[in-house]
């Protein structure tokens, strides 16, 4: 086979994964059976060997949210402001999930996206773990393969200089970063790179041999349209997910104590009323430099 882009991601997502976020990814599909047709299992716990005491990170995409949610207002809500995310436990593991359509993952992973989120995490390696059927898998290898084009197209006009392929991996990481509220210290966006120089190097030769998508006529402007977006959003999905998301105030204080190194307790006041708890967190840690 040659060594294409779609090739690379075809195979990095039928890679190895630990048989146990296997077995849930399937039991997650089976949650949704009129609407599964892919889970992907991404982030930091795809580079861990001890995954118990971990929050695992799921997408799951359906065929569309009307044959995904018994009740509307949960339809609505995820074709509004794209993505839902729930929490999750099988075997002894627990996992968050957010839902997407094939066709809002297929969006979000290209130039047309309006904001950073799906094609930044999946730019990144991931796993397909579930399929319904070869199309689906098919749909979503193809949508993946698309995010490090978006991702280097978009890094280019802001690179310094011409800029090699690490090089703009890591000026679309450190925007990216940028564009949303991140747990994580700084640098972190640079490490990413720097903990597998090779897989980078290789995704992103194949990705400027076949060509980039044209860049927007003014790319600083993009990037500050898409960091305000990304930002807002932060906030708003924050929001929703008090709604979806039962104990997601203490998800979000675990999130950045492990990453920011921070010592955050939850009230039992912010328990009750989790997102007015979560909203009062956000100056204190803006100004702490635990979320930028």
């Amino acid at each position: 086979m040659p060594n294409t882009l779609l090739s690379l991601v075809t195979a990095e997502l039928a890679g190895p994964a630990d048989p146990r976020a296997a077995a849930m990814a399937g039991a997650l599909a089976a949650q949704y059976p009129g609407a599964s047709r892919a889970v992907l299992f991404y982030g930091s716990c795809l580079r861990e060997k001890n995954l118990d005491g971990l929050m695992l990170d799921f997408y799951l995409i359906v065929s569309d949210y009307r044959a995904a949610y018994g009740k509307r207002w949960l339809a609505a809500a995820n074709r509004l402001i794209p993505p839902n995310v729930f929490p999750f436990e099988h075997g002894g593991l627990i996992a968050k999930y957010a839902v997407l359509s094939e066709a809002d993952f297929a969006r979000l992973n290209s130039p047309a996206a309006d904001n950073v989120s799906v094609w930044a995490r999946f730019a990144q390696p991931a796993r397909l773990l579930w399929a319904a059927d070869d199309l689906a898998r098919q749909r979503a290898i193809s949508a993946v393969a698309s995010a490090t084009p978006t991702l280097l197209s978009l890094a280019r006009p802001m690179a310094e200089g011409e800029g090699d392929a690490l090089t703009l991996w890591k000026t679309g990481f450190a925007l990216t970063y940028n564009a949303e509220l991140r747990a994580e210290r700084k640098g972190r966006s640079l490490s990413i790179v720097d903990a597998d120089p090779d897989r980078y190097r290789r995704f992103g030769q194949a990705a400027l041999a076949q060509g980039l998508p044209p860049p927007p006529p003014d790319a600083p402007a993009r990037w500050r349209r898409l960091q305000r977006r990304g930002k807002w959003l932060s906030v708003i999905r924050l929001a929703k997910a008090s709604f979806t998301y039962a104990g997601g105030i203490d998800y979000l204080a675990w999130k950045i104590n492990r990453h920011a190194g921070t010592q955050i307790a939850i009230k039992p006041w912010q328990r009750r009323w989790p997102l007015v708890g979560a909203l009062t967190l956000l100056p204190r840690l803006f100004r702490g430099g635990a979320i930028r």
